[in-house]
């Protein structure tokens, strides 16, 4: 998933609402050409490597440039697209078998290794791959995963031959082919693996589109894709390519957008919330996305361990007044979270025991305060770390409002310029204080929205909060064969977060999105990215 990738996932992730970009508005028209869609973007995190790629903005170009087992359409169904079949007897073991005539833009041939190799890549520790967590459901990932592991692949993966693979799961996951059509799940050709820092630069997909050549990723600048004419897979692109374009601010990529040099722009900024359906008529949707916004208060800042910890944690998120904020800031393209996933994903409910923690109660977070300073006295600013050029700091001061006025202590925002920088610090656990965050769905499971971002050891578990209990509750729900008894698990696990509040959970966004009159058959996805391949130059 992804920061927004996820921030989302981001949409995370992880969410979507992580942007980044460095160019001004004269910039957007450079390169492209005739049938080239221009659309809104940001510089990606890192190098675009399918498995070190937890953003929104590097997932939404490696998604472009590759093919998995299986892809989502629009409104999140699974379709096999490499995979000829994902087969299994006991929901333990599955048999893959691939599709004939996949290549990759060099030429090689998509095989059952391409797969294995990149799953065994991404896993191992000494890689140090951000999306490693996504290969724990397979056995033999612990030992690949140890701090010095003495094992180099995992055991639960075989090449039987050049199309056909087999996966040994650690318990049945009967949900788990359905996560498959992941970036984390991508294949890898095998030049990748003779200088994986300058393949990352310059990837070699199987996807529908390429990059457009040598140099086709100016950072900071724009990231240019051409046609893969090789592709048959099942998101055959209706234009000539993709140009992404990087901007540093949204307003600056929504007046472009308005004079026609952006196509599609994904997330209009809170300034056009109340004007940008009636700015671009018929060229606009407001619908609900699978994608939370969060703001990450990690256990180690002093004060916030412990019951201490906790208590601050409930007190500071009711202290929120989130239907004031999603009503006046943007205009209900916001809706206040009563979960720690989406209304857009199957399972959804409004009604887990806890959620009173993320409703506006200004007694009770007095009330809690007081009781967390009983065992250790306050002291100090409390701050929210954002990026600057995302559209953040209406809602971050907002929010900083509610806290100072409701428990009578310095709250303020922390500006960092670029997603990228408060990224990086979050990955490396050196930002001092608590931060913004989110997911966009990786795939169409609440489970994906759980287990990266709070399980211990998650890929995106940026505050590194562990709890075995909730462990436990959320391996169990992904092996149980009992769809109803699963959910019940997974409700659980959300109410164990509910009262921790590793993360605070403030609002789902819907994909309040636009495009200009040089394009038609503009789709948003269930995650809220365009369908890119669906877009037509006119």
């Amino acid at each position: 998933m992804r920061i927004t990738r996820v921030a989302t996932a981001v949409l995370a992730v992880g969410l979507a609402a992580g942007m980044l970009s460095a160019c001004s508005s004269g910039d957007s028209t450079s390169g492209g050409g005739s049938g080239i869609v221009n659309a809104w973007a940001s510089e990606p995190q890192n190098p675009l490597i399918p498995t070190n790629t937890s953003e929104n903005q590097g997932g939404r170009v490696v998604d472009s440039l590759f093919a998995g087992l299986v892809s989502y359409d629009s409104d999140g169904g699974v379709n096999n697209e490499v995979a000829e079949s994902i087969e299994t007897t006991d929901g333990k073991n599955f048999t893959v078998k691939l599709k004939d005539g996949w290549t990759f833009t060099d030429g090689t041939p998509v095989t059952a290794a391409s797969f294995v190799d990149a799953w065994n890549y991404g896993a191992l520790s000494t890689n140090a791959q951000i999306q490693a967590s996504f290969f724990d459901p397979i056995q033999g990932y612990d030992e690949v995963a140890a701090e010095n592991p003495t094992v180099q692949t995992m055991s639960g993966l075989k090449v039987v031959d050049d199309s056909t693979f087999t996966i040994e799961l650690k318990q049945p996951e009967s949900a788990f082919p359905d996560r498959l059509g992941f970036a984390a799940y991508y294949p890898l050709p095998a030049v990748a693996y003779q200088d994986m820092a300058a393949f990352g630069e310059n990837p070699v997909g199987n996807g529908p589109y390429m990059m457009s050549g040598p140099g086709a990723w100016q950072h900071n600048v724009r990231i240019d894709t051409v046609v893969n004419p090789d592709y048959n897979g099942n998101r055959k692109p209706k234009n000539a390519g993709v140009d992404f374009v990087m901007y540093n601010s949204l307003d600056t990529a929504y007046t472009d957008l308005l004079a026609g040099n952006v196509d599609v722009l994904d997330q209009v900024p809170p300034s056009a919330v109340t004007t940008f359906e009636t700015d671009l008529p018929g060229r606009t949707v407001n619908q609900p996305s699978a994608t939370i916004e969060t703001f990450t208060i990690p256990g180690r800042l002093p004060h916030f361990s412990g019951e201490e910890g906790t208590l601050r944690r409930q007190a500071i998120s009711m202290a929120i007044n989130r239907d004031q904020i999603t009503q006046q800031i943007y205009n209900n393209t916001r809706t206040p979270a009563l979960d720690f996933t989406s209304p857009a994903i199957e399972g959804w409910s409004d009604s887990l025991v806890g959620n009173g923690n993320l409703k506006y109660d200004p007694e009770t977070a007095k009330r809690l305060w007081a009781q967390a300073d009983a065992i250790a006295p306050w002291s100090g600013s409390f701050e929210i770390a954002y990026n600057g050029d995302g559209g953040h700091k209406e809602w971050v001061d907002a929010t900083a409002n509610n806290i100072r006025n409701t428990l009578g202590i310095d709250a303020k925002g922390k500006e960092y310029p670029t997603f990228a920088q408060i990224r990086t610090e979050a990955t490396n656990r050196t930002i001092p204080s608590a931060f913004r965050s989110g997911w966009q769905g990786d795939y169409p499971q609440q489970y994906g929205f759980l287990a990266q971002n709070y399980q211990t050891g998650g890929s995106s578990n940026d505050g590194d909060y562990s709890n075995p209990e909730f462990d436990r509750l959320l391996r169990a729900s992904a092996g149980e064969v009992d769809p109803d008894k699963a959910q019940e698990l997974l409700n659980q696990a959300q109410e164990v977060l509910l009262r921790d509040l590793p993360a605070v959970p403030t609002w789902y966004r819907n994909a309040a999105s636009g495009w200009s009159e040089n394009v038609s058959n503009v789709v948003i996805d269930w995650k809220g990215i365009p369908m890119y391949s669906d877009i037509e130059k006119n």
